[in-house]
């Protein structure tokens, strides 16, 4: 199991995890038939149901008490890459979503003795164009001078994405056979492309380089300087088993800048409440729509008529639910694997479904602490949160050489033994997280590998690396350790059994170039459709992938509406 453990000042018991029973469906009773049926998230338009596994809903995106008085996003932490058209047409604002801006938004602290008295360097990047040229002239004014073409150049890329994100993939059967009229019709899937291509100009062969090329090709043509590298090269690795010396690390990169929120292009928030808050927000908007949502129903299996079609699907408790479609945002393995008959797929197909990458090099700890960490770098003895307490704060990333040994270690079997370490203390901006004068601290680790040197992970590895992530957190600001009043310590198998994340892999699937766009997951099923007729993904296993939220089923929405248009 998970490992969570509540300290009370040297008295220590484990927590129980995942028996509370309170549930958020709504109040309306599960009806045996409905037009669609979403199996862990879903959309109006048709007379809809939402099944979800759990007591809390959200799947990965969720506020639990996992400690009394202590709130976390328990898995997701982070919101950017929720699409504007999908936030504005459910009316999130309306229904309850708010967020708190960050900025600046990266500090990275050194680990090094401070020159005459000074505290060490660290290095804040921000909005603010003026002040990152500022702290980066620190390391290199050279450095300071191109971060701003450096800016540019990024978001001219990830620009030309959008129109990507927010349709299907190519129709390449429907292009490429059949009537004249079918081909036209198809031809329209081309558009997003197209306008991909012509935003893009005469930059299409840079765009093609940084999605291919390891980030340290892009990193060392435009930076000398070791702190920024590493700072911008933990976006091109963060929930990726790559390191930045490897192929395709640089479209990580560009995933992680090409998100927007409140019209502010790269940026990522806290969500109110936690990451639950999105959940709850979207939850309202489809129960406005007469979506029925219920939570703590476990789903079986899909039902699949005579005619190889799905009809619906059966619960653990023997249940069924029929309807006209079913749509999966559990990962393709789990869709595939453990809900759909066996005997309804062939060989062939579960054969490359059991080849999809799911291989994460994620920890996630979630710890409960009752002063804020005072950084050596940016003293606030005063126990008054600092600008660089809201950010994204970067531990051991002082080097790209520190990440290297990290991913090395654990592409070895083992855990990395001066990991990468991501804290945010989102209570920082957002005061319902936590009581008064204490905080929550979420430690996003890399690396580590699913089995330890071929082994199942013990309660006692967890707390060992757990130990291992404090020791350095408490180098950079000490007295962490002793603020601890509780940690919730998530290895990539608890990542899997709790929120059904295949292999712990934060994006249902890795992002690698084999696993993007006509490819994903599957280049038979980049077109959110089975094998089965009527069963659709609509997760992030799908186009256009982890962490972009809505977009998968936004897209898969309208490839249902359309098939049943057609029927």
């Amino acid at each position: 199991m998970a490992a969570a453990v509540w300290t009370d000042r040297g008295r220590r018991a484990a927590a129980v995890l995942g028996t509370v029973t309170r549930s958020t469906s709504s109040h309306t009773a599960l009806k045996p038939q409905y037009d669609a049926l979403v199996i862990g998230g879903g959309k109006g338009g048709l007379k809809t149901a939402v099944l979800e596994r759990r007591h809390v809903l959200g799947g990965a995106a969720v506020t639990e008490e996992i400690f009394p008085g202590f709130r976390f996003s328990r898995c997701s932490y982070l919101l950017s890459l929720l699409r504007p058209h999908i936030y504005a047409d459910l009316e999130l604002k309306k229904h309850g979503l708010k967020v708190y801006m960050r900025d600046p938004h990266a500090y990275t602290p050194m680990l090094e003795e401070g020159v005459g008295g000074a505290p060490p360097r660290s290095l804040t990047l921000g909005a603010d164009l003026a002040m990152n040229q500022m702290e980066i002239g620190k390391f290199s004014q050279k450095d300071a001078q191109a971060f701003s073409e450096f800016i540019a150049y990024l978001d001219k890329l990830a620009g030309a994405i959008h129109p990507l994100l927010d349709a299907p993939p190519i129709d390449i059967p429907g292009v490429t056979a059949g009537s004249l009229r079918k081909r036209l019709a198809a031809a329209k899937t081309l558009r997003p492309i197209i306008k991909c291509g012509e935003f893009l100009g005469v930059n299409i062969p840079d765009f093609y380089e940084i999605v291919t090329a390891p980030i340290m090709k892009i990193l060392n043509r435009w930076f000398e300087s070791e702190p920024l590298r590493a700072t911008l090269a933990t976006d091109a690795v963060i929930g990726a088993m790559t390191s930045p010396s490897n192929p395709g690390s640089g479209y990580v990169l560009l995933h992680h800048v090409m998100g927007e929120l409140e019209k502010e292009k790269g940026a990522w928030g806290y969500v109110e409440g936690g990451m639950g808050g999105v959940s709850q927000a979207i939850a309202s908007s489809a129960r406005s729509r007469g979506v029925d949502i219920f939570t703590e129903k476990d789903v079986e299996q899909v039902l699949v008529d005579s005619d190889g079609a799905a009809k619906g699907v059966v619960l653990k408790d023997g249940t069924e639910i029929h309807s006209k479609v079913v749509l999966s945002n559990a990962t393709p393995y789990v869709t595939f694997k453990n809900l759909t008959p066996q005997a309804a797929l062939s060989p062939e197909f579960l054969k490359a479904v059991d080849q999809i990458d799911y291989t994460s090099p994620v920890t996630k700890i979630n710890v409960a602490v009752d002063k804020l960490p005072n950084f050596l770098a940016s003293p606030t003895p005063d126990d008054k949160p600092g600008p660089h307490h809201q950010c994204s704060i970067h531990l051991n990333c002082e080097s790209v050489e520190v990440l290297e040994t990290a991913y090395k270690e654990a592409m070895n079997g083992r855990p990395s033994a001066r990991p990468m370490l991501e804290m945010t203390i989102p209570s920082t901006l957002d005061p319902t997280l936590a009581p008064p004068g204490c905080h929550v601290v979420s430690l996003f680790t890399q690396f580590t590998p699913y089995h330890i040197e071929g082994r199942e992970w013990t309660n006692q590895d967890r707390e060992a690396f757990a130990d291992t992530a404090f020791d350095w957190v408490e180098q950079y600001a000490p007295g962490f350790k002793k603020s601890v009043v509780g940690r919730d310590i998530l290895a990539p198998p608890d990542l899997e059994r709790i929120f059904g994340l295949t292999g712990g892999n934060i994006f249902h699937g890795s992002m690698s170039l084999d696993q993007l766009y006509l490819a994903r997951p599957l280049p038979s099923l980049s077109d959110y459709r089975s094998p089965i007729k009527g069963l659709y993904l609509c997760g992030s296993g799908c186009h256009p992938g982890g962490g972009v939220m809505g977009s998968p089923g936004w897209n898969a929405a309208l490839t249902v509406m359309a098939d049943l248009k057609r029927r």
